[in-house]
């Protein structure tokens, strides 16, 4: 049987009388790519901030692994070190260059030494492309060599899960492609993401499911075929026709 890495179950959140997420319900198994889409304020990039603890959720369980996140007894710093995010606008620490922006995670959370660390980072540089820009700094690298570098960053930990929050919606579109690319290439290694994305292709061609988000529900759920070619709810026909 499938293991459960996340089952979500009526998940909430409201900003003041805003409700932003209305009982949300799904689960992510292990080794799924899952890309949530949905027009802009319908709640995604809310509901992946919830899955990482950046915004407390006003009501319902996560469940990781099993384990109620939201529990008072829950350590958040181990978690955030198993469920990597990757930012729309790199995050990167621009006063260190790209080996040490790699290796400050493992030697700080995962306490592992300075030769470790940097063996770890190289090794994912490498599988990102971004081996000869060791030493770069981040203003002097381009969009895409920056979430390159930001997604090795993230496997340098070792996640069970990345999330990515539109990591390439802050891209001049020549940049999309090698980062789309990067992930592809990880989609295939059985790691589970969930990718919130306005890159339909990606979606159509990576996912193993679609979650289309509409005014902070999820209106449907299911493969791609379906999502993309006869989808059910009306809501996701009229997105689509909007999008394609």
């Amino acid at each position: 049987m499938a293991e459960n890495i996340f089952e979500v179950v009526g998940l909430q959140k409201t900003f003041g009388d805003h409700e932003v997420l209305k009982n949300i319900n799904f689960t992510v198994t292990k080794g799924e790519v899952v890309c949530i889409i949905g027009a802009s304020g319908s709640g995604k990039s809310t509901m992946l901030r919830c899955l990482n603890l950046l915004e407390e959720p006003t009501g319902g369980e996560i469940l990781y692994l099993g384990q109620n996140i939201l529990a008072k007894d829950f350590n958040p710093n181990t978690y955030r070190s198993k469920v990597g995010m990757v930012f729309q606008h790199f995050n990167l620490f621009n006063n260190m260059n790209v080996l040490k922006n790699c290796m400050i995670g493992q030697t700080k959370v995962l306490k592992k030494s300075k030769e470790e660390a940097e063996q770890t980072a190289r090794f994912f540089l490498e599988k990102v492309g971004m081996a000869e820009y060791i030493n770069a700094k981040p203003r002097q690298l381009s969009g895409g060599q920056k979430q390159r570098v930001a997604i090795a960053r993230a496997l340098s930990m070792n996640p069970d899960v990345l999330l990515f929050d539109e990591p390439t919606s802050a891209l001049d579109p020549e940049m999309v492609g090698e980062v789309l690319q990067v992930m592809k290439d990880l989609a295939k290694t059985g790691l589970t993401m969930l990718v919130v994305t306005h890159e339909m292709g990606f979606a159509k061609d990576v996912a193993s499911r679609v979650v289309f988000m509409d005014d902070g529900v999820i209106a449907e759920d299911d493969t791609p075929e379906v999502i993309f070619t006869n989808p059910k709810n009306p809501r996701t026909k009229e997105f689509l026709s909007r999008v394609l």
